[in-house]
């Protein structure tokens, strides 16, 4: 892919990770957030960056499927950010809208509601991977142990899902598409690794 493409490609994808914010900022200038203007900002940016978590998985799958798709790796630091993005806005928005950045009300509801305490624990997860997301960091850890630290995002899929499922109320079925998406792309890593595998050794064996 040329650079033109791709600087027009990355600007799409700026344009539409933003937009869910960008909405919700004019939503809130004319004050039509609903009657629980709290809830829907912390639904709009935790939505956005389970979505973005997804998408930033979604990634190494879809270049294994074709040589022809290997320019997406250039997308997935800049899908794990925006994902970070939203998911530090959703913190932020418990912490001070809901709690009031009161360490006894914040420690409170960690220990009281287990869906909060899920989704500290996935900002905990996503926190070291936003922080080592430049090439310094690639260099100073080296790449394996990179890869490795990195592969707490798998962890943070199955926390934010749970996250998800435990927040919404006994019977609401909304967060099934998405468990349903990243369950697919959390079998579809094993399956591909195996995959490669074999082919390695069918080609040995013709040597």
């Amino acid at each position: 892919m040329n650079r033109t493409n791709l600087v027009l490609l990355k600007t799409l994808v700026w344009i539409g990770c933003l937009t869910p914010l960008l909405l919700l900022v004019w939503r809130a200038v004319n004050n039509s957030l609903g009657p629980d203007p709290t809830a829907e900002i912390a639904s709009v940016t935790g939505l956005t960056a389970i979505w973005l978590l997804a998408a930033t998985l979604a990634v190494s799958p879809l270049r294994a499927l074709s040589p022809r798709l290997s320019w997406l790796v250039k997308f997935r630091r800049l899908l794990g950010l925006l994902m970070f993005f939203y998911a530090s806005v959703h913190m932020l928005t418990w912490m001070g809208l809901y709690a009031g950045f009161d360490p006894g009300t914040i420690e409170a509801d960690i220990e009281k509601r287990r869906f909060i305490f899920m989704g500290v624990a996935t900002y905990l997860l996503v926190l070291p991977l936003a922080a080592t997301s430049t090439t310094w960091s690639i260099r100073k850890l080296g790449g394996k142990n990179w890869n490795r630290l990195h592969m707490l995002i798998y962890l943070a899929a199955l926390t934010a899902v749970a996250h998800y499922w435990w927040k919404v109320k006994t019977g609401v079925i909304t967060p099934a598409p998405l468990t349903l998406v990243l369950a697919i792309l959390l079998c579809a890593r094993p399956i591909l690794a195996w995959n490669r595998r074999r082919k390695a050794r069918a080609s040995a064996a013709r040597v």
